[in-house]
């Protein structure tokens, strides 16, 4: 069963249906994200796609830290059978993901535009209250005058801007309010009114981004795929293709889980960091990591052995504008210059890798980090899982593991799935996902004082690894 903007599901509450791809397992911290950060609603998730429901703007859609893209979603149903029909028949059923509901697709796009829109009229009108005119000293009059009629003007931009969101949420909660927000573009925006109007737009051009995994990459291409979604978009709606600089981008995942379709909302992923200069730890990684730490108002030190490390992490605080705020040691990890019990957290990349083989030196790593920490304070490692294995074969501590019995699946991580969804491939993706978790926490047994709290298995890319929450639980003795 398909979910699109033609659907009752997709319209259920006020906002849009969008989708965010993310690393792999770190799906339970991007739902924890959209809902605090975007207060949205009818939070779901498969492998490495999280979707929601926000009438967020963009401003705060930018503000993602979890995420890879954001995409408004088009398209979600059911994925396709290879292995019973004939490539001809497949090749038939792509094609009707655009030709048996082409109101969805126009429906998302005018609803695209029109946020884009909003965004740049917006940083219009910030641009100009942050480069105010100059005004003529003379007369009070004339000064009183000036001043009242920008006023007005400034009331009259923001009279207008409401009534431009009013009609963007009245196209998500009724079907035929198309007709009456295009006649309100025209009156109101006539500079923008025909780049609206998209179903009389033919000067659209395009591109298809497709990816297939599963089965049915074994039968087709992505450029196959591609080149068939994209014949059918051109003969649907008269659109032109365009693979170097098209106005929209369509992107579709293919898989033995589900079938995807949606476009790309910002074209830089959300992902990339304007301020990272020298790149090290993948950022949605290092947010993850942090965002459990439960950081407060803190003073901070950063701690590496390697010169090179440390001047790029000046380069990127320094274009960040937080170099005056972290300061920065070169320093052993195993020798840190500071008393016992001073530290409230620590967050580490612990090295690993063909360069850095530390075996059993994991250990030593830990101990001192377990003397720097007071007690109650918080450790958020990133492990190799060669650091998880030595770790596991530590000698078990008579510590509980947990005194209050809460585990990773417990943190307000919920399966919100659509009941005409299938709940079936959903649910055993989430299960799956938070069973491997639990098996890392349980398996795991205290080092010290360090008790772990919680396990994620996330993947790097090439490989994977383990980001460990631990909480120093007492005073080690003498």
């Amino acid at each position: 069963m398909a979910t699109g903007p033609g659907h009752p599901a997709w319209r259920r509450a006020a906002g849009a249906r969008f989708f965010c791809t993310v690393g792999r397992g770190l799906e339970p911290f991007l739902m924890r994200e959209v809902r605090a950060r975007l207060q949205a609603t009818e939070v779901e998730y498969i492998l490495g796609k999280v979707f929601f429901t926000t009438c967020s703007d963009l401003n705060m859609l930018k503000k993602l830290k979890s995420a890879e893209r954001l995409f408004l979603l088009i398209k979600k149903q059911l994925p396709f059978n290879v292995s019973s029909v004939s490539k001809g028949k497949i090749f038939s059923e792509v094609q009707r993901l655009i030709s048996d509901d082409p109101e969805s697709w126009l429906n998302v796009i005018s609803f695209w535009k029109n946020l884009l829109e909003l965004d740049a009229k917006k940083e219009k009108l910030s641009q100009r209250d942050a480069n105010p005119q100059k005004m003529k000293t003379g007369k009070n009059g004339t000064i009183i005058g000036t001043k009242l009629k920008i006023e007005q003007m400034q009331e009259t931009e923001e009279n207008r801007e409401c009534q431009l969101e009013k009609q963007i949420k009245e196209t998500l909660e009724q079907g035929d309010s198309l007709t009456k927000r295009e006649k309100f573009q025209e009156e109101e925006f006539p500079n923008v009114a025909k780049a609206a109007d998209t179903h009389n737009e033919n000067n659209l051009t395009f591109r298809v981004s497709c990816r297939c995994s599963g089965a049915i990459a074994k039968t087709f291409t992505a450029q196959e795929i591609g080149r068939i979604v994209g014949i059918a978009l051109m003969k649907q709606f008269g659109w032109k293709a365009d693979l170097r600089n098209p106005t929209l981008e369509i992107f579709i995942h293919l898989s033995d889980i589900y079938s995807v379709v949606g476009i790309p909302v910002f074209r830089v992923p959300l992902a990339s960091r304007a301020y990272i200069r020298t790149t090290g730890l993948r950022s949605t990684i290092a947010w993850a990591m942090a965002s459990i730490a439960e950081i407060k108002d803190v003073y901070y030190v950063g701690a590496d052995v390697s010169a090179s490390q440390l001047l790029g992490a000046c380069d990127n605080l320094t274009a960040a504008g937080l170099k005056d705020k972290i300061e920065l040691l070169k320093v052993s990890v195993i020798e840190l210059p500071l008393p016992s019990e001073s530290v409230d957290v620590i967050i580490s990349d612990i090295p690993f890798g063909k360069k850095f083989k530390l075996g059993k030196d994991i250990r030593s790593i830990l101990q001192e980090m377990e003397r720097v920490l007071h007690v109650g304070g918080t450790a958020v490692l990133l492990l190799s899982e060669a650091h998880h294995k030595h770790l596991k074969d530590c000698e078990r501590s008579c510590i509980p593991m947990n005194s209050k019995g809460r585990h990773a699946d417990e943190l307000g991580i919920e399966k919100c799935v659509p009941p005409e969804e299938n709940t079936s491939i959903s649910k055993t993706v989430s299960s799956s996902l938070e069973s491997n978790n639990q098996e890392c926490l349980d398996k795991m047994p205290p080092f010290g004082s360090l008790v772990p709290m919680e396990c994620y298995k996330v993947s790097l890319g090439k490989t994977d690894a383990f980001i460990y929450k631990y909480k120093k639980s007492h005073a080690p003795r003498l």
